[in-house]
């Protein structure tokens, strides 16, 4: 088969025109990306704040408390495969504005339920809209991302899903007061959506997944149009060694490692960091600091913000494996500390803001590493996947701690949540390959061919 050769971006003589519809093309895309994935944020967000206020207004009983908090985790583990294989299958495009449709309908519909039900319904369903976002926001806009600065531009996602999740804090605290007011602050997430709406018109199909699919003559086309960074040898050769697609690919000889990885990783960041904060003011009062559990939880979020931005800022200078392997292992210690000496204050206040930070700044590289683990032709299946596979521990972590805490108290909750982060340092040791300032099909083929101890 012919192949056509790459050409860097910084040899190519590029048209003024052209130049200006590549800018516009990626503020648009990164726009659409980031106000998605500060949806996702937002939505999981601001549950904590409303949480007290709607359990008692909707009288929930504790399993149906748990079920709402752990809805958007269970719709994610149905959404992120289903849409990431719908995305290999029938182009980004498409699915890119559909899932966001969907948190629209749902936002609004939050603000009339009158049962724990009928919450649980909606946020399942926008849950199914967050995996799909997952799925494919971050693929569409790796797949036209230049690898140097490929991290950091990627790593911005998780930066705005932070930034929605302090956000909707924000907003919560707002309505906290007001009678019914957890209805306007779950709803608010709508405004956000038609934003995101509108500006997801009119973004082009990925070029690498029209390469994956054959369409040749259309990628070269958007490859010469906004000058996109493309090694279309190595996407050609690395389709062509990539003998099957769909779900049983990702547990084929070839593509366990990778899928392995980056679903113990994910979930192994995501389970102590969902199930804490969706709980926080339970958590704190059973660590007997209940009146500092709301200005804590801001504190909480906007350090995350701090944390996440950091690892932004390192991930492409320190590497992927540096950045991921060595705070699991801290924020293990952070929470056993906490767990050891839950009476004292300090002890409390710093375990807690180490945790927050490191984990977030490693929270950096979900929007990263499984993009560049697995092909074009598998990338939103496989990132679907993962997706799903982090959220199975998430929900399960997050359903389970409010019975965890009337059980067996704040210590073992916590404890429970080191092991689960020292597990993910262990995987990670052993599996998580150093992919940065690769192009993504070398990427890929670096963590099926070069294992790492």
């Amino acid at each position: 088969m012919a192949t056509t050769p790459a050409i860097p971006p910084s040899t190519t003589t590029e048209a003024p025109d052209h130049g200006r519809e590549r800018r516009r093309l990626h503020t648009k895309l990164k726009l659409a990306t980031q106000i998605g994935e500060g949806i996702d944020g937002y939505v999981i967000g601001g549950i904590g704040m409303a949480m007290t206020a709607l359990t008692a207004d909707l009288h929930l009983s504790t399993l149906m408390e748990g079920l709402v908090g752990a809805s958007p985790l269970i719709g994610i583990f149905v959404g992120g495969p289903l849409f990431g294989r719908l995305a290999d299958r029938y182009g980004r495009r498409p699915v890119f504005l559909a899932d966001m449709l969907i948190f629209l309908v749902g936002s609004v519909l939050q603000f009339f339920v009158t049962d724990g039900m009928q919450l649980f319904v909606i946020r399942l369903v926008m849950g199914v809209a967050i995996g799909g976002e997952y799925a494919i926001g971050a693929p569409l806009l790796s797949e036209y991302a230049p690898k140097q600065g490929r991290g950091r531009l990627l790593a911005s996602l998780e930066i705005s899903w932070y930034v929605g999740y302090a956000l909707a804090t924000v907003v919560g605290a707002v309505f906290e007061d007001v009678d019914g007011g957890w209805r306007w602050s779950l709803a608010s997430s709508a405004v956000l959506a038609v934003v995101c709406v509108s500006l997801r018109g009119g973004i082009p199909e990925s070029a690498r997944w029209l390469l994956s699919k054959g369409r040749r003559e259309e990628a070269e086309a958007l490859i010469e149009r906004y000058a996109i960074e493309i090694d279309v040898t190595a996407e050609i050769d690395e389709l062509m060694a990539t003998e099957q697609a769909g779900f049983g690919a990702l547990f084929s000889k070839e593509h366990l490692r990778s899928t392995v990885f980056a679903s113990v990783f994910w979930a192994a960041l995501v389970l102590p960091y969902f199930a804490i904060s969706t709980y926080w003011t339970q958590v704190f009062e059973a660590l007997n600091m209940g009146d500092n559990a709301v200005a804590a939880l801001l504190v909480y979020s906007f350090t995350a913000v701090a944390g996440v931005t950091a690892g932004c800022l390192v991930v492409d200078r320190i590497g992927r494996r540096r950045l991921l392997i060595p705070p699991f292992w801290i924020t293990a210690g952070c929470l056993a500390l906490v767990a050891v000496w839950p009476s004292s204050t300090p002890v409390i206040v710093c375990g807690f803001l180490f945790f927050i930070f490191l984990n977030a700044a490693s929270s950096a590289l979900t929007s990263v590493y499984p993009l560049e683990v697995f092909p074009t032709s598998l990338r939103a299946t496989g990132v679907g996947f993962a997706t799903a596979m982090s959220r199975v521990g998430a929900a399960i972590g997050t359903f389970l701690l409010p019975m965890g805490l009337d059980h067996y108290g704040a210590r073992f909750v916590l404890l429970v949540g080191a092991g689960v982060l020292a597990l993910g340092g262990l995987v990670s040791q052993f599996l998580a390959p150093e992919t940065t300032d690769l192009d993504l099909a070398n990427a890929a083929r670096t963590a099926r061919e070069k294992p790492t101890a």
